[in-house]
């Protein structure tokens, strides 16, 4: 039970950060009504001429107009997220716990969304939006937050950081407070970029405007990105040939990811690369790696092998034997018996395939047949 809640916990958070931001943004905008209610109600005090009255009550009717924008996209995006939050509430209690004879149902409500997910984040996004329309999880996903992300990365991989400093700049105060490196890393890689094209003059315009503000806050790189002017592009020098290294853009991109991902209170990981971790973490065993492996083990592949390589090995305290022709849990109930051979099949198989040839069991892998009572019972440790 637990469990599940940690792994659901970023379908209900992401909406509900998001429904919290803006109820304090709805308080500014009315503090700031107030504001100008009360510069009114001062400028209405005092004796002025027709002139200044009038300018007074343009600027104040400026501002309401403003402020009136504000509210009317602040309750917009609320009524959105409060309904993202009662679609995700209503389909947890819909889909409930996982039941023994219904799993597979149970799943296939979690994977589509789970899958939206991963599409989302990998850059798949036409397929995202297809899946997420065909299976009517619009709600359960996050493609309003992915759909300006797109745009970004596919400008980053044009070397383009228009868009993604206008996206810093919409969400700077945020990001400051999460102590996002992105603007300044954006900035510096457009230096770079005139550097690259020997624009010296504008580079040292650029720097001077976009750069010299974070020099409190990263002196030691800017320093070594102003350095770059003496270098210049196709050093051979380490610490500055990394500036004009081709992989900045990809490293801006995956900036770009993990501060889109905090600032929206989302998981680092997908949640498809957290499930197939669990899984194969809790499948991963030396056995798996062995020749003698059962090829109903995943890992006994070498593709999920590869997958699971960095992957810590499972703990078992106590050892779980599956019967290879019922599949069943072999247990007190459902004992393990041991053919002369060595095979091992449990008790309920043997019964079965038994009762079909008088009392002769006939092991299905080496073709060695005996007499039921010539197994013996096998003890787990």
């Amino acid at each position: 039970m637990a469990g599940n809640e940690s792994i659901e916990t970023p379908l209900l958070r992401v909406p509900f950060e998001s429904l919290r931001r803006t109820t304090r943004e709805r308080k500014y905008v009315i503090d700031e009504v107030q504001s100008v209610m009360s510069t009114l109600h001062e400028a209405s005090s005092r004796p002025c001429t027709p002139n200044d009255g009038e300018k007074t009550l343009s600027g104040i009717l400026h501002r309401l107009e403003g402020l009136k924008r504000k509210l009317h996209e602040t309750t917009r995006v609320e009524e959105a997220e409060a309904r993202r939050c009662r679609a995700r509430l209503g389909h947890l209690a819909d889909i409930g716990l996982p039941q023994k004879d219904a799993a597979t149902l149970w799943n296939d409500a979690r994977m589509d969304r789970i899958l939206t997910d991963y599409m989302l984040r990998r850059g798949y996004h036409r397929s995202a939006v297809q899946l997420g329309s065909e299976r009517q999880i619009e709600e359960l996903v996050d493609v309003h937050i992915f759909a300006d992300a797109h745009a970004i990365l596919e400008g980053l991989a044009r070397r383009d950081c228009s868009a993604a400093l206008a996206w810093c700049a919409q969400h700077r105060t945020r990001l400051r407070k999460l102590r996002s490196k992105l603007e300044f890393m954006l900035h510096t890689q457009e230096f770079v970029e005139l550097v690259r094209q020997e624009r010296m003059l504008e580079a040292i315009a650029y720097s001077r405007r976009h750069l010299s503000p974070w020099a409190d806050l990263y002196q030691a790189e800017l320093q070594r990105a102003l350095a770059a002017l003496a270098f210049r592009a196709g050093t051979a020098c380490k610490p500055y040939a990394v500036l004009f290294d081709e992989g900045a853009w990809r490293r801006l991109a995956d900036l770009f990811r993990k501060d889109l991902y905090r600032l929206h209170s989302m998981p680092l990981e997908a949640q498809l690369s957290i499930h197939l971790q669990a899984g194969l973490s809790a499948l991963k065993t030396p056995q798996s790696y062995s020749s003698t492996s059962s090829k109903e083990d995943p890992l006994s592949t070498e593709k999920f092998q590869k997958l699971a390589e960095q992957l810590p090995w499972s703990k078992h305290v106590h050892s779980k034997l599956i019967c290879a022709i019922t599949h069943d849990l072999m247990n007190e109930h459902n004992p393990p018996m041991v053919l002369p051979n060595g095979a091992v099949y449990s008790q309920k198989a043997v019964e079965i395939t038994a009762a079909k040839n008088h009392g002769i069991f006939t092991c299905p892998k080496t073709g060695v047949s005996c007499d039921v009572n010539d197994l013996r019972r096998a003890y787990i440790s």
